[in-house]
């Protein structure tokens, strides 16, 4: 039978704050199999976990996250506040993690790879992101497994294909028809959809074909599963 991984955005966050250990862990708990995260770099150098490039909109900080160290993030956000990737890594083992790289450069990629090599995690993290971000991980790990995130029914040129290597395609889940998922697995690749948050969008996608989605709520794409499969 085929199987759909359960990813969770940024963890579970209509529970818990987005991109924290709480929100990684509640995921896992309610039965995601791996969880969504966005990385990005300290002033410092430090990969850590926000989506956006300030502290505003989370922690009611106004300040660019590539102004401050990891020190000064630790004052300002809490001891249950923003994490480091390591920390991630560690809270979110033995399951998978996909890294989103908002604002990727050489530089931020360079540290991001090196942390997961550092964590020893290099087989079960996989890098989410346009094209330009997935360049530069393709040039940081040749052993990298990517999802390439398309966002237009255009097909996917070759030879973009052949530089990102990628093992996955991943779509808004608007897009996703059951002919799209049949060009994608034909091509050889998996499909991946985000983020589809209502039983109706996640049945769509279970029967269009598709081997992931990211959801928001993780328990209801389980419940959903459990019926699709009975």
């Amino acid at each position: 039978m085929r199987t759909v991984t359960v990813v969770g955005h940024r963890g579970d966050p209509y529970r818990v704050r987005e991109n924290t250990l709480g929100s990684i862990r509640s995921a896992l708990a309610r039965g995601a199999d791996a969880v969504e995260i966005d990385v990005r770099l300290t002033w410092d150098g430090v990969p850590v976990l926000l989506h956006d490039d300030t502290l505003r909109r989370l922690w009611r900080v106004d300040r660019p996250l590539a102004s401050l160290s990891l020190a000064e993030v630790r004052e300002l956000t809490g001891p249950e506040g923003v994490p480091t990737l390591h920390e991630a890594l560690t809270a979110a083992a033995p399951h998978r993690v996909m890294i989103d790289l908002p604002g990727a450069t050489e530089q931020s990629v360079r540290a991001v790879v090196g942390a997961v090599r550092e964590c020893d995690a290099e087989d079960r993290v996989y890098y989410c992101s346009g094209a330009p971000a997935m360049l530069l991980v393709r040039a940081a790990d040749p052993a990298a497994e990517i999802a390439l995130t398309w966002t237009t029914l255009a097909p996917t040129r070759p030879v973009l294909i052949d530089a990102v290597a990628p093992r996955w395609l991943n779509y808004r889940f608007g897009l996703v028809s059951a002919a799209l998922a049949d060009r994608v697995h034909r091509d050889g690749l998996l499909v991946a959809a985000w983020t589809a948050d209502t039983r109706r969008s996640m049945r769509k996608l279970i029967g269009n074909g598709v081997d992931s989605i990211t959801t928001n709520r993780v328990d209801t794409l389980n419940s959903v599963l459990t019926g699709a499969r009975t």
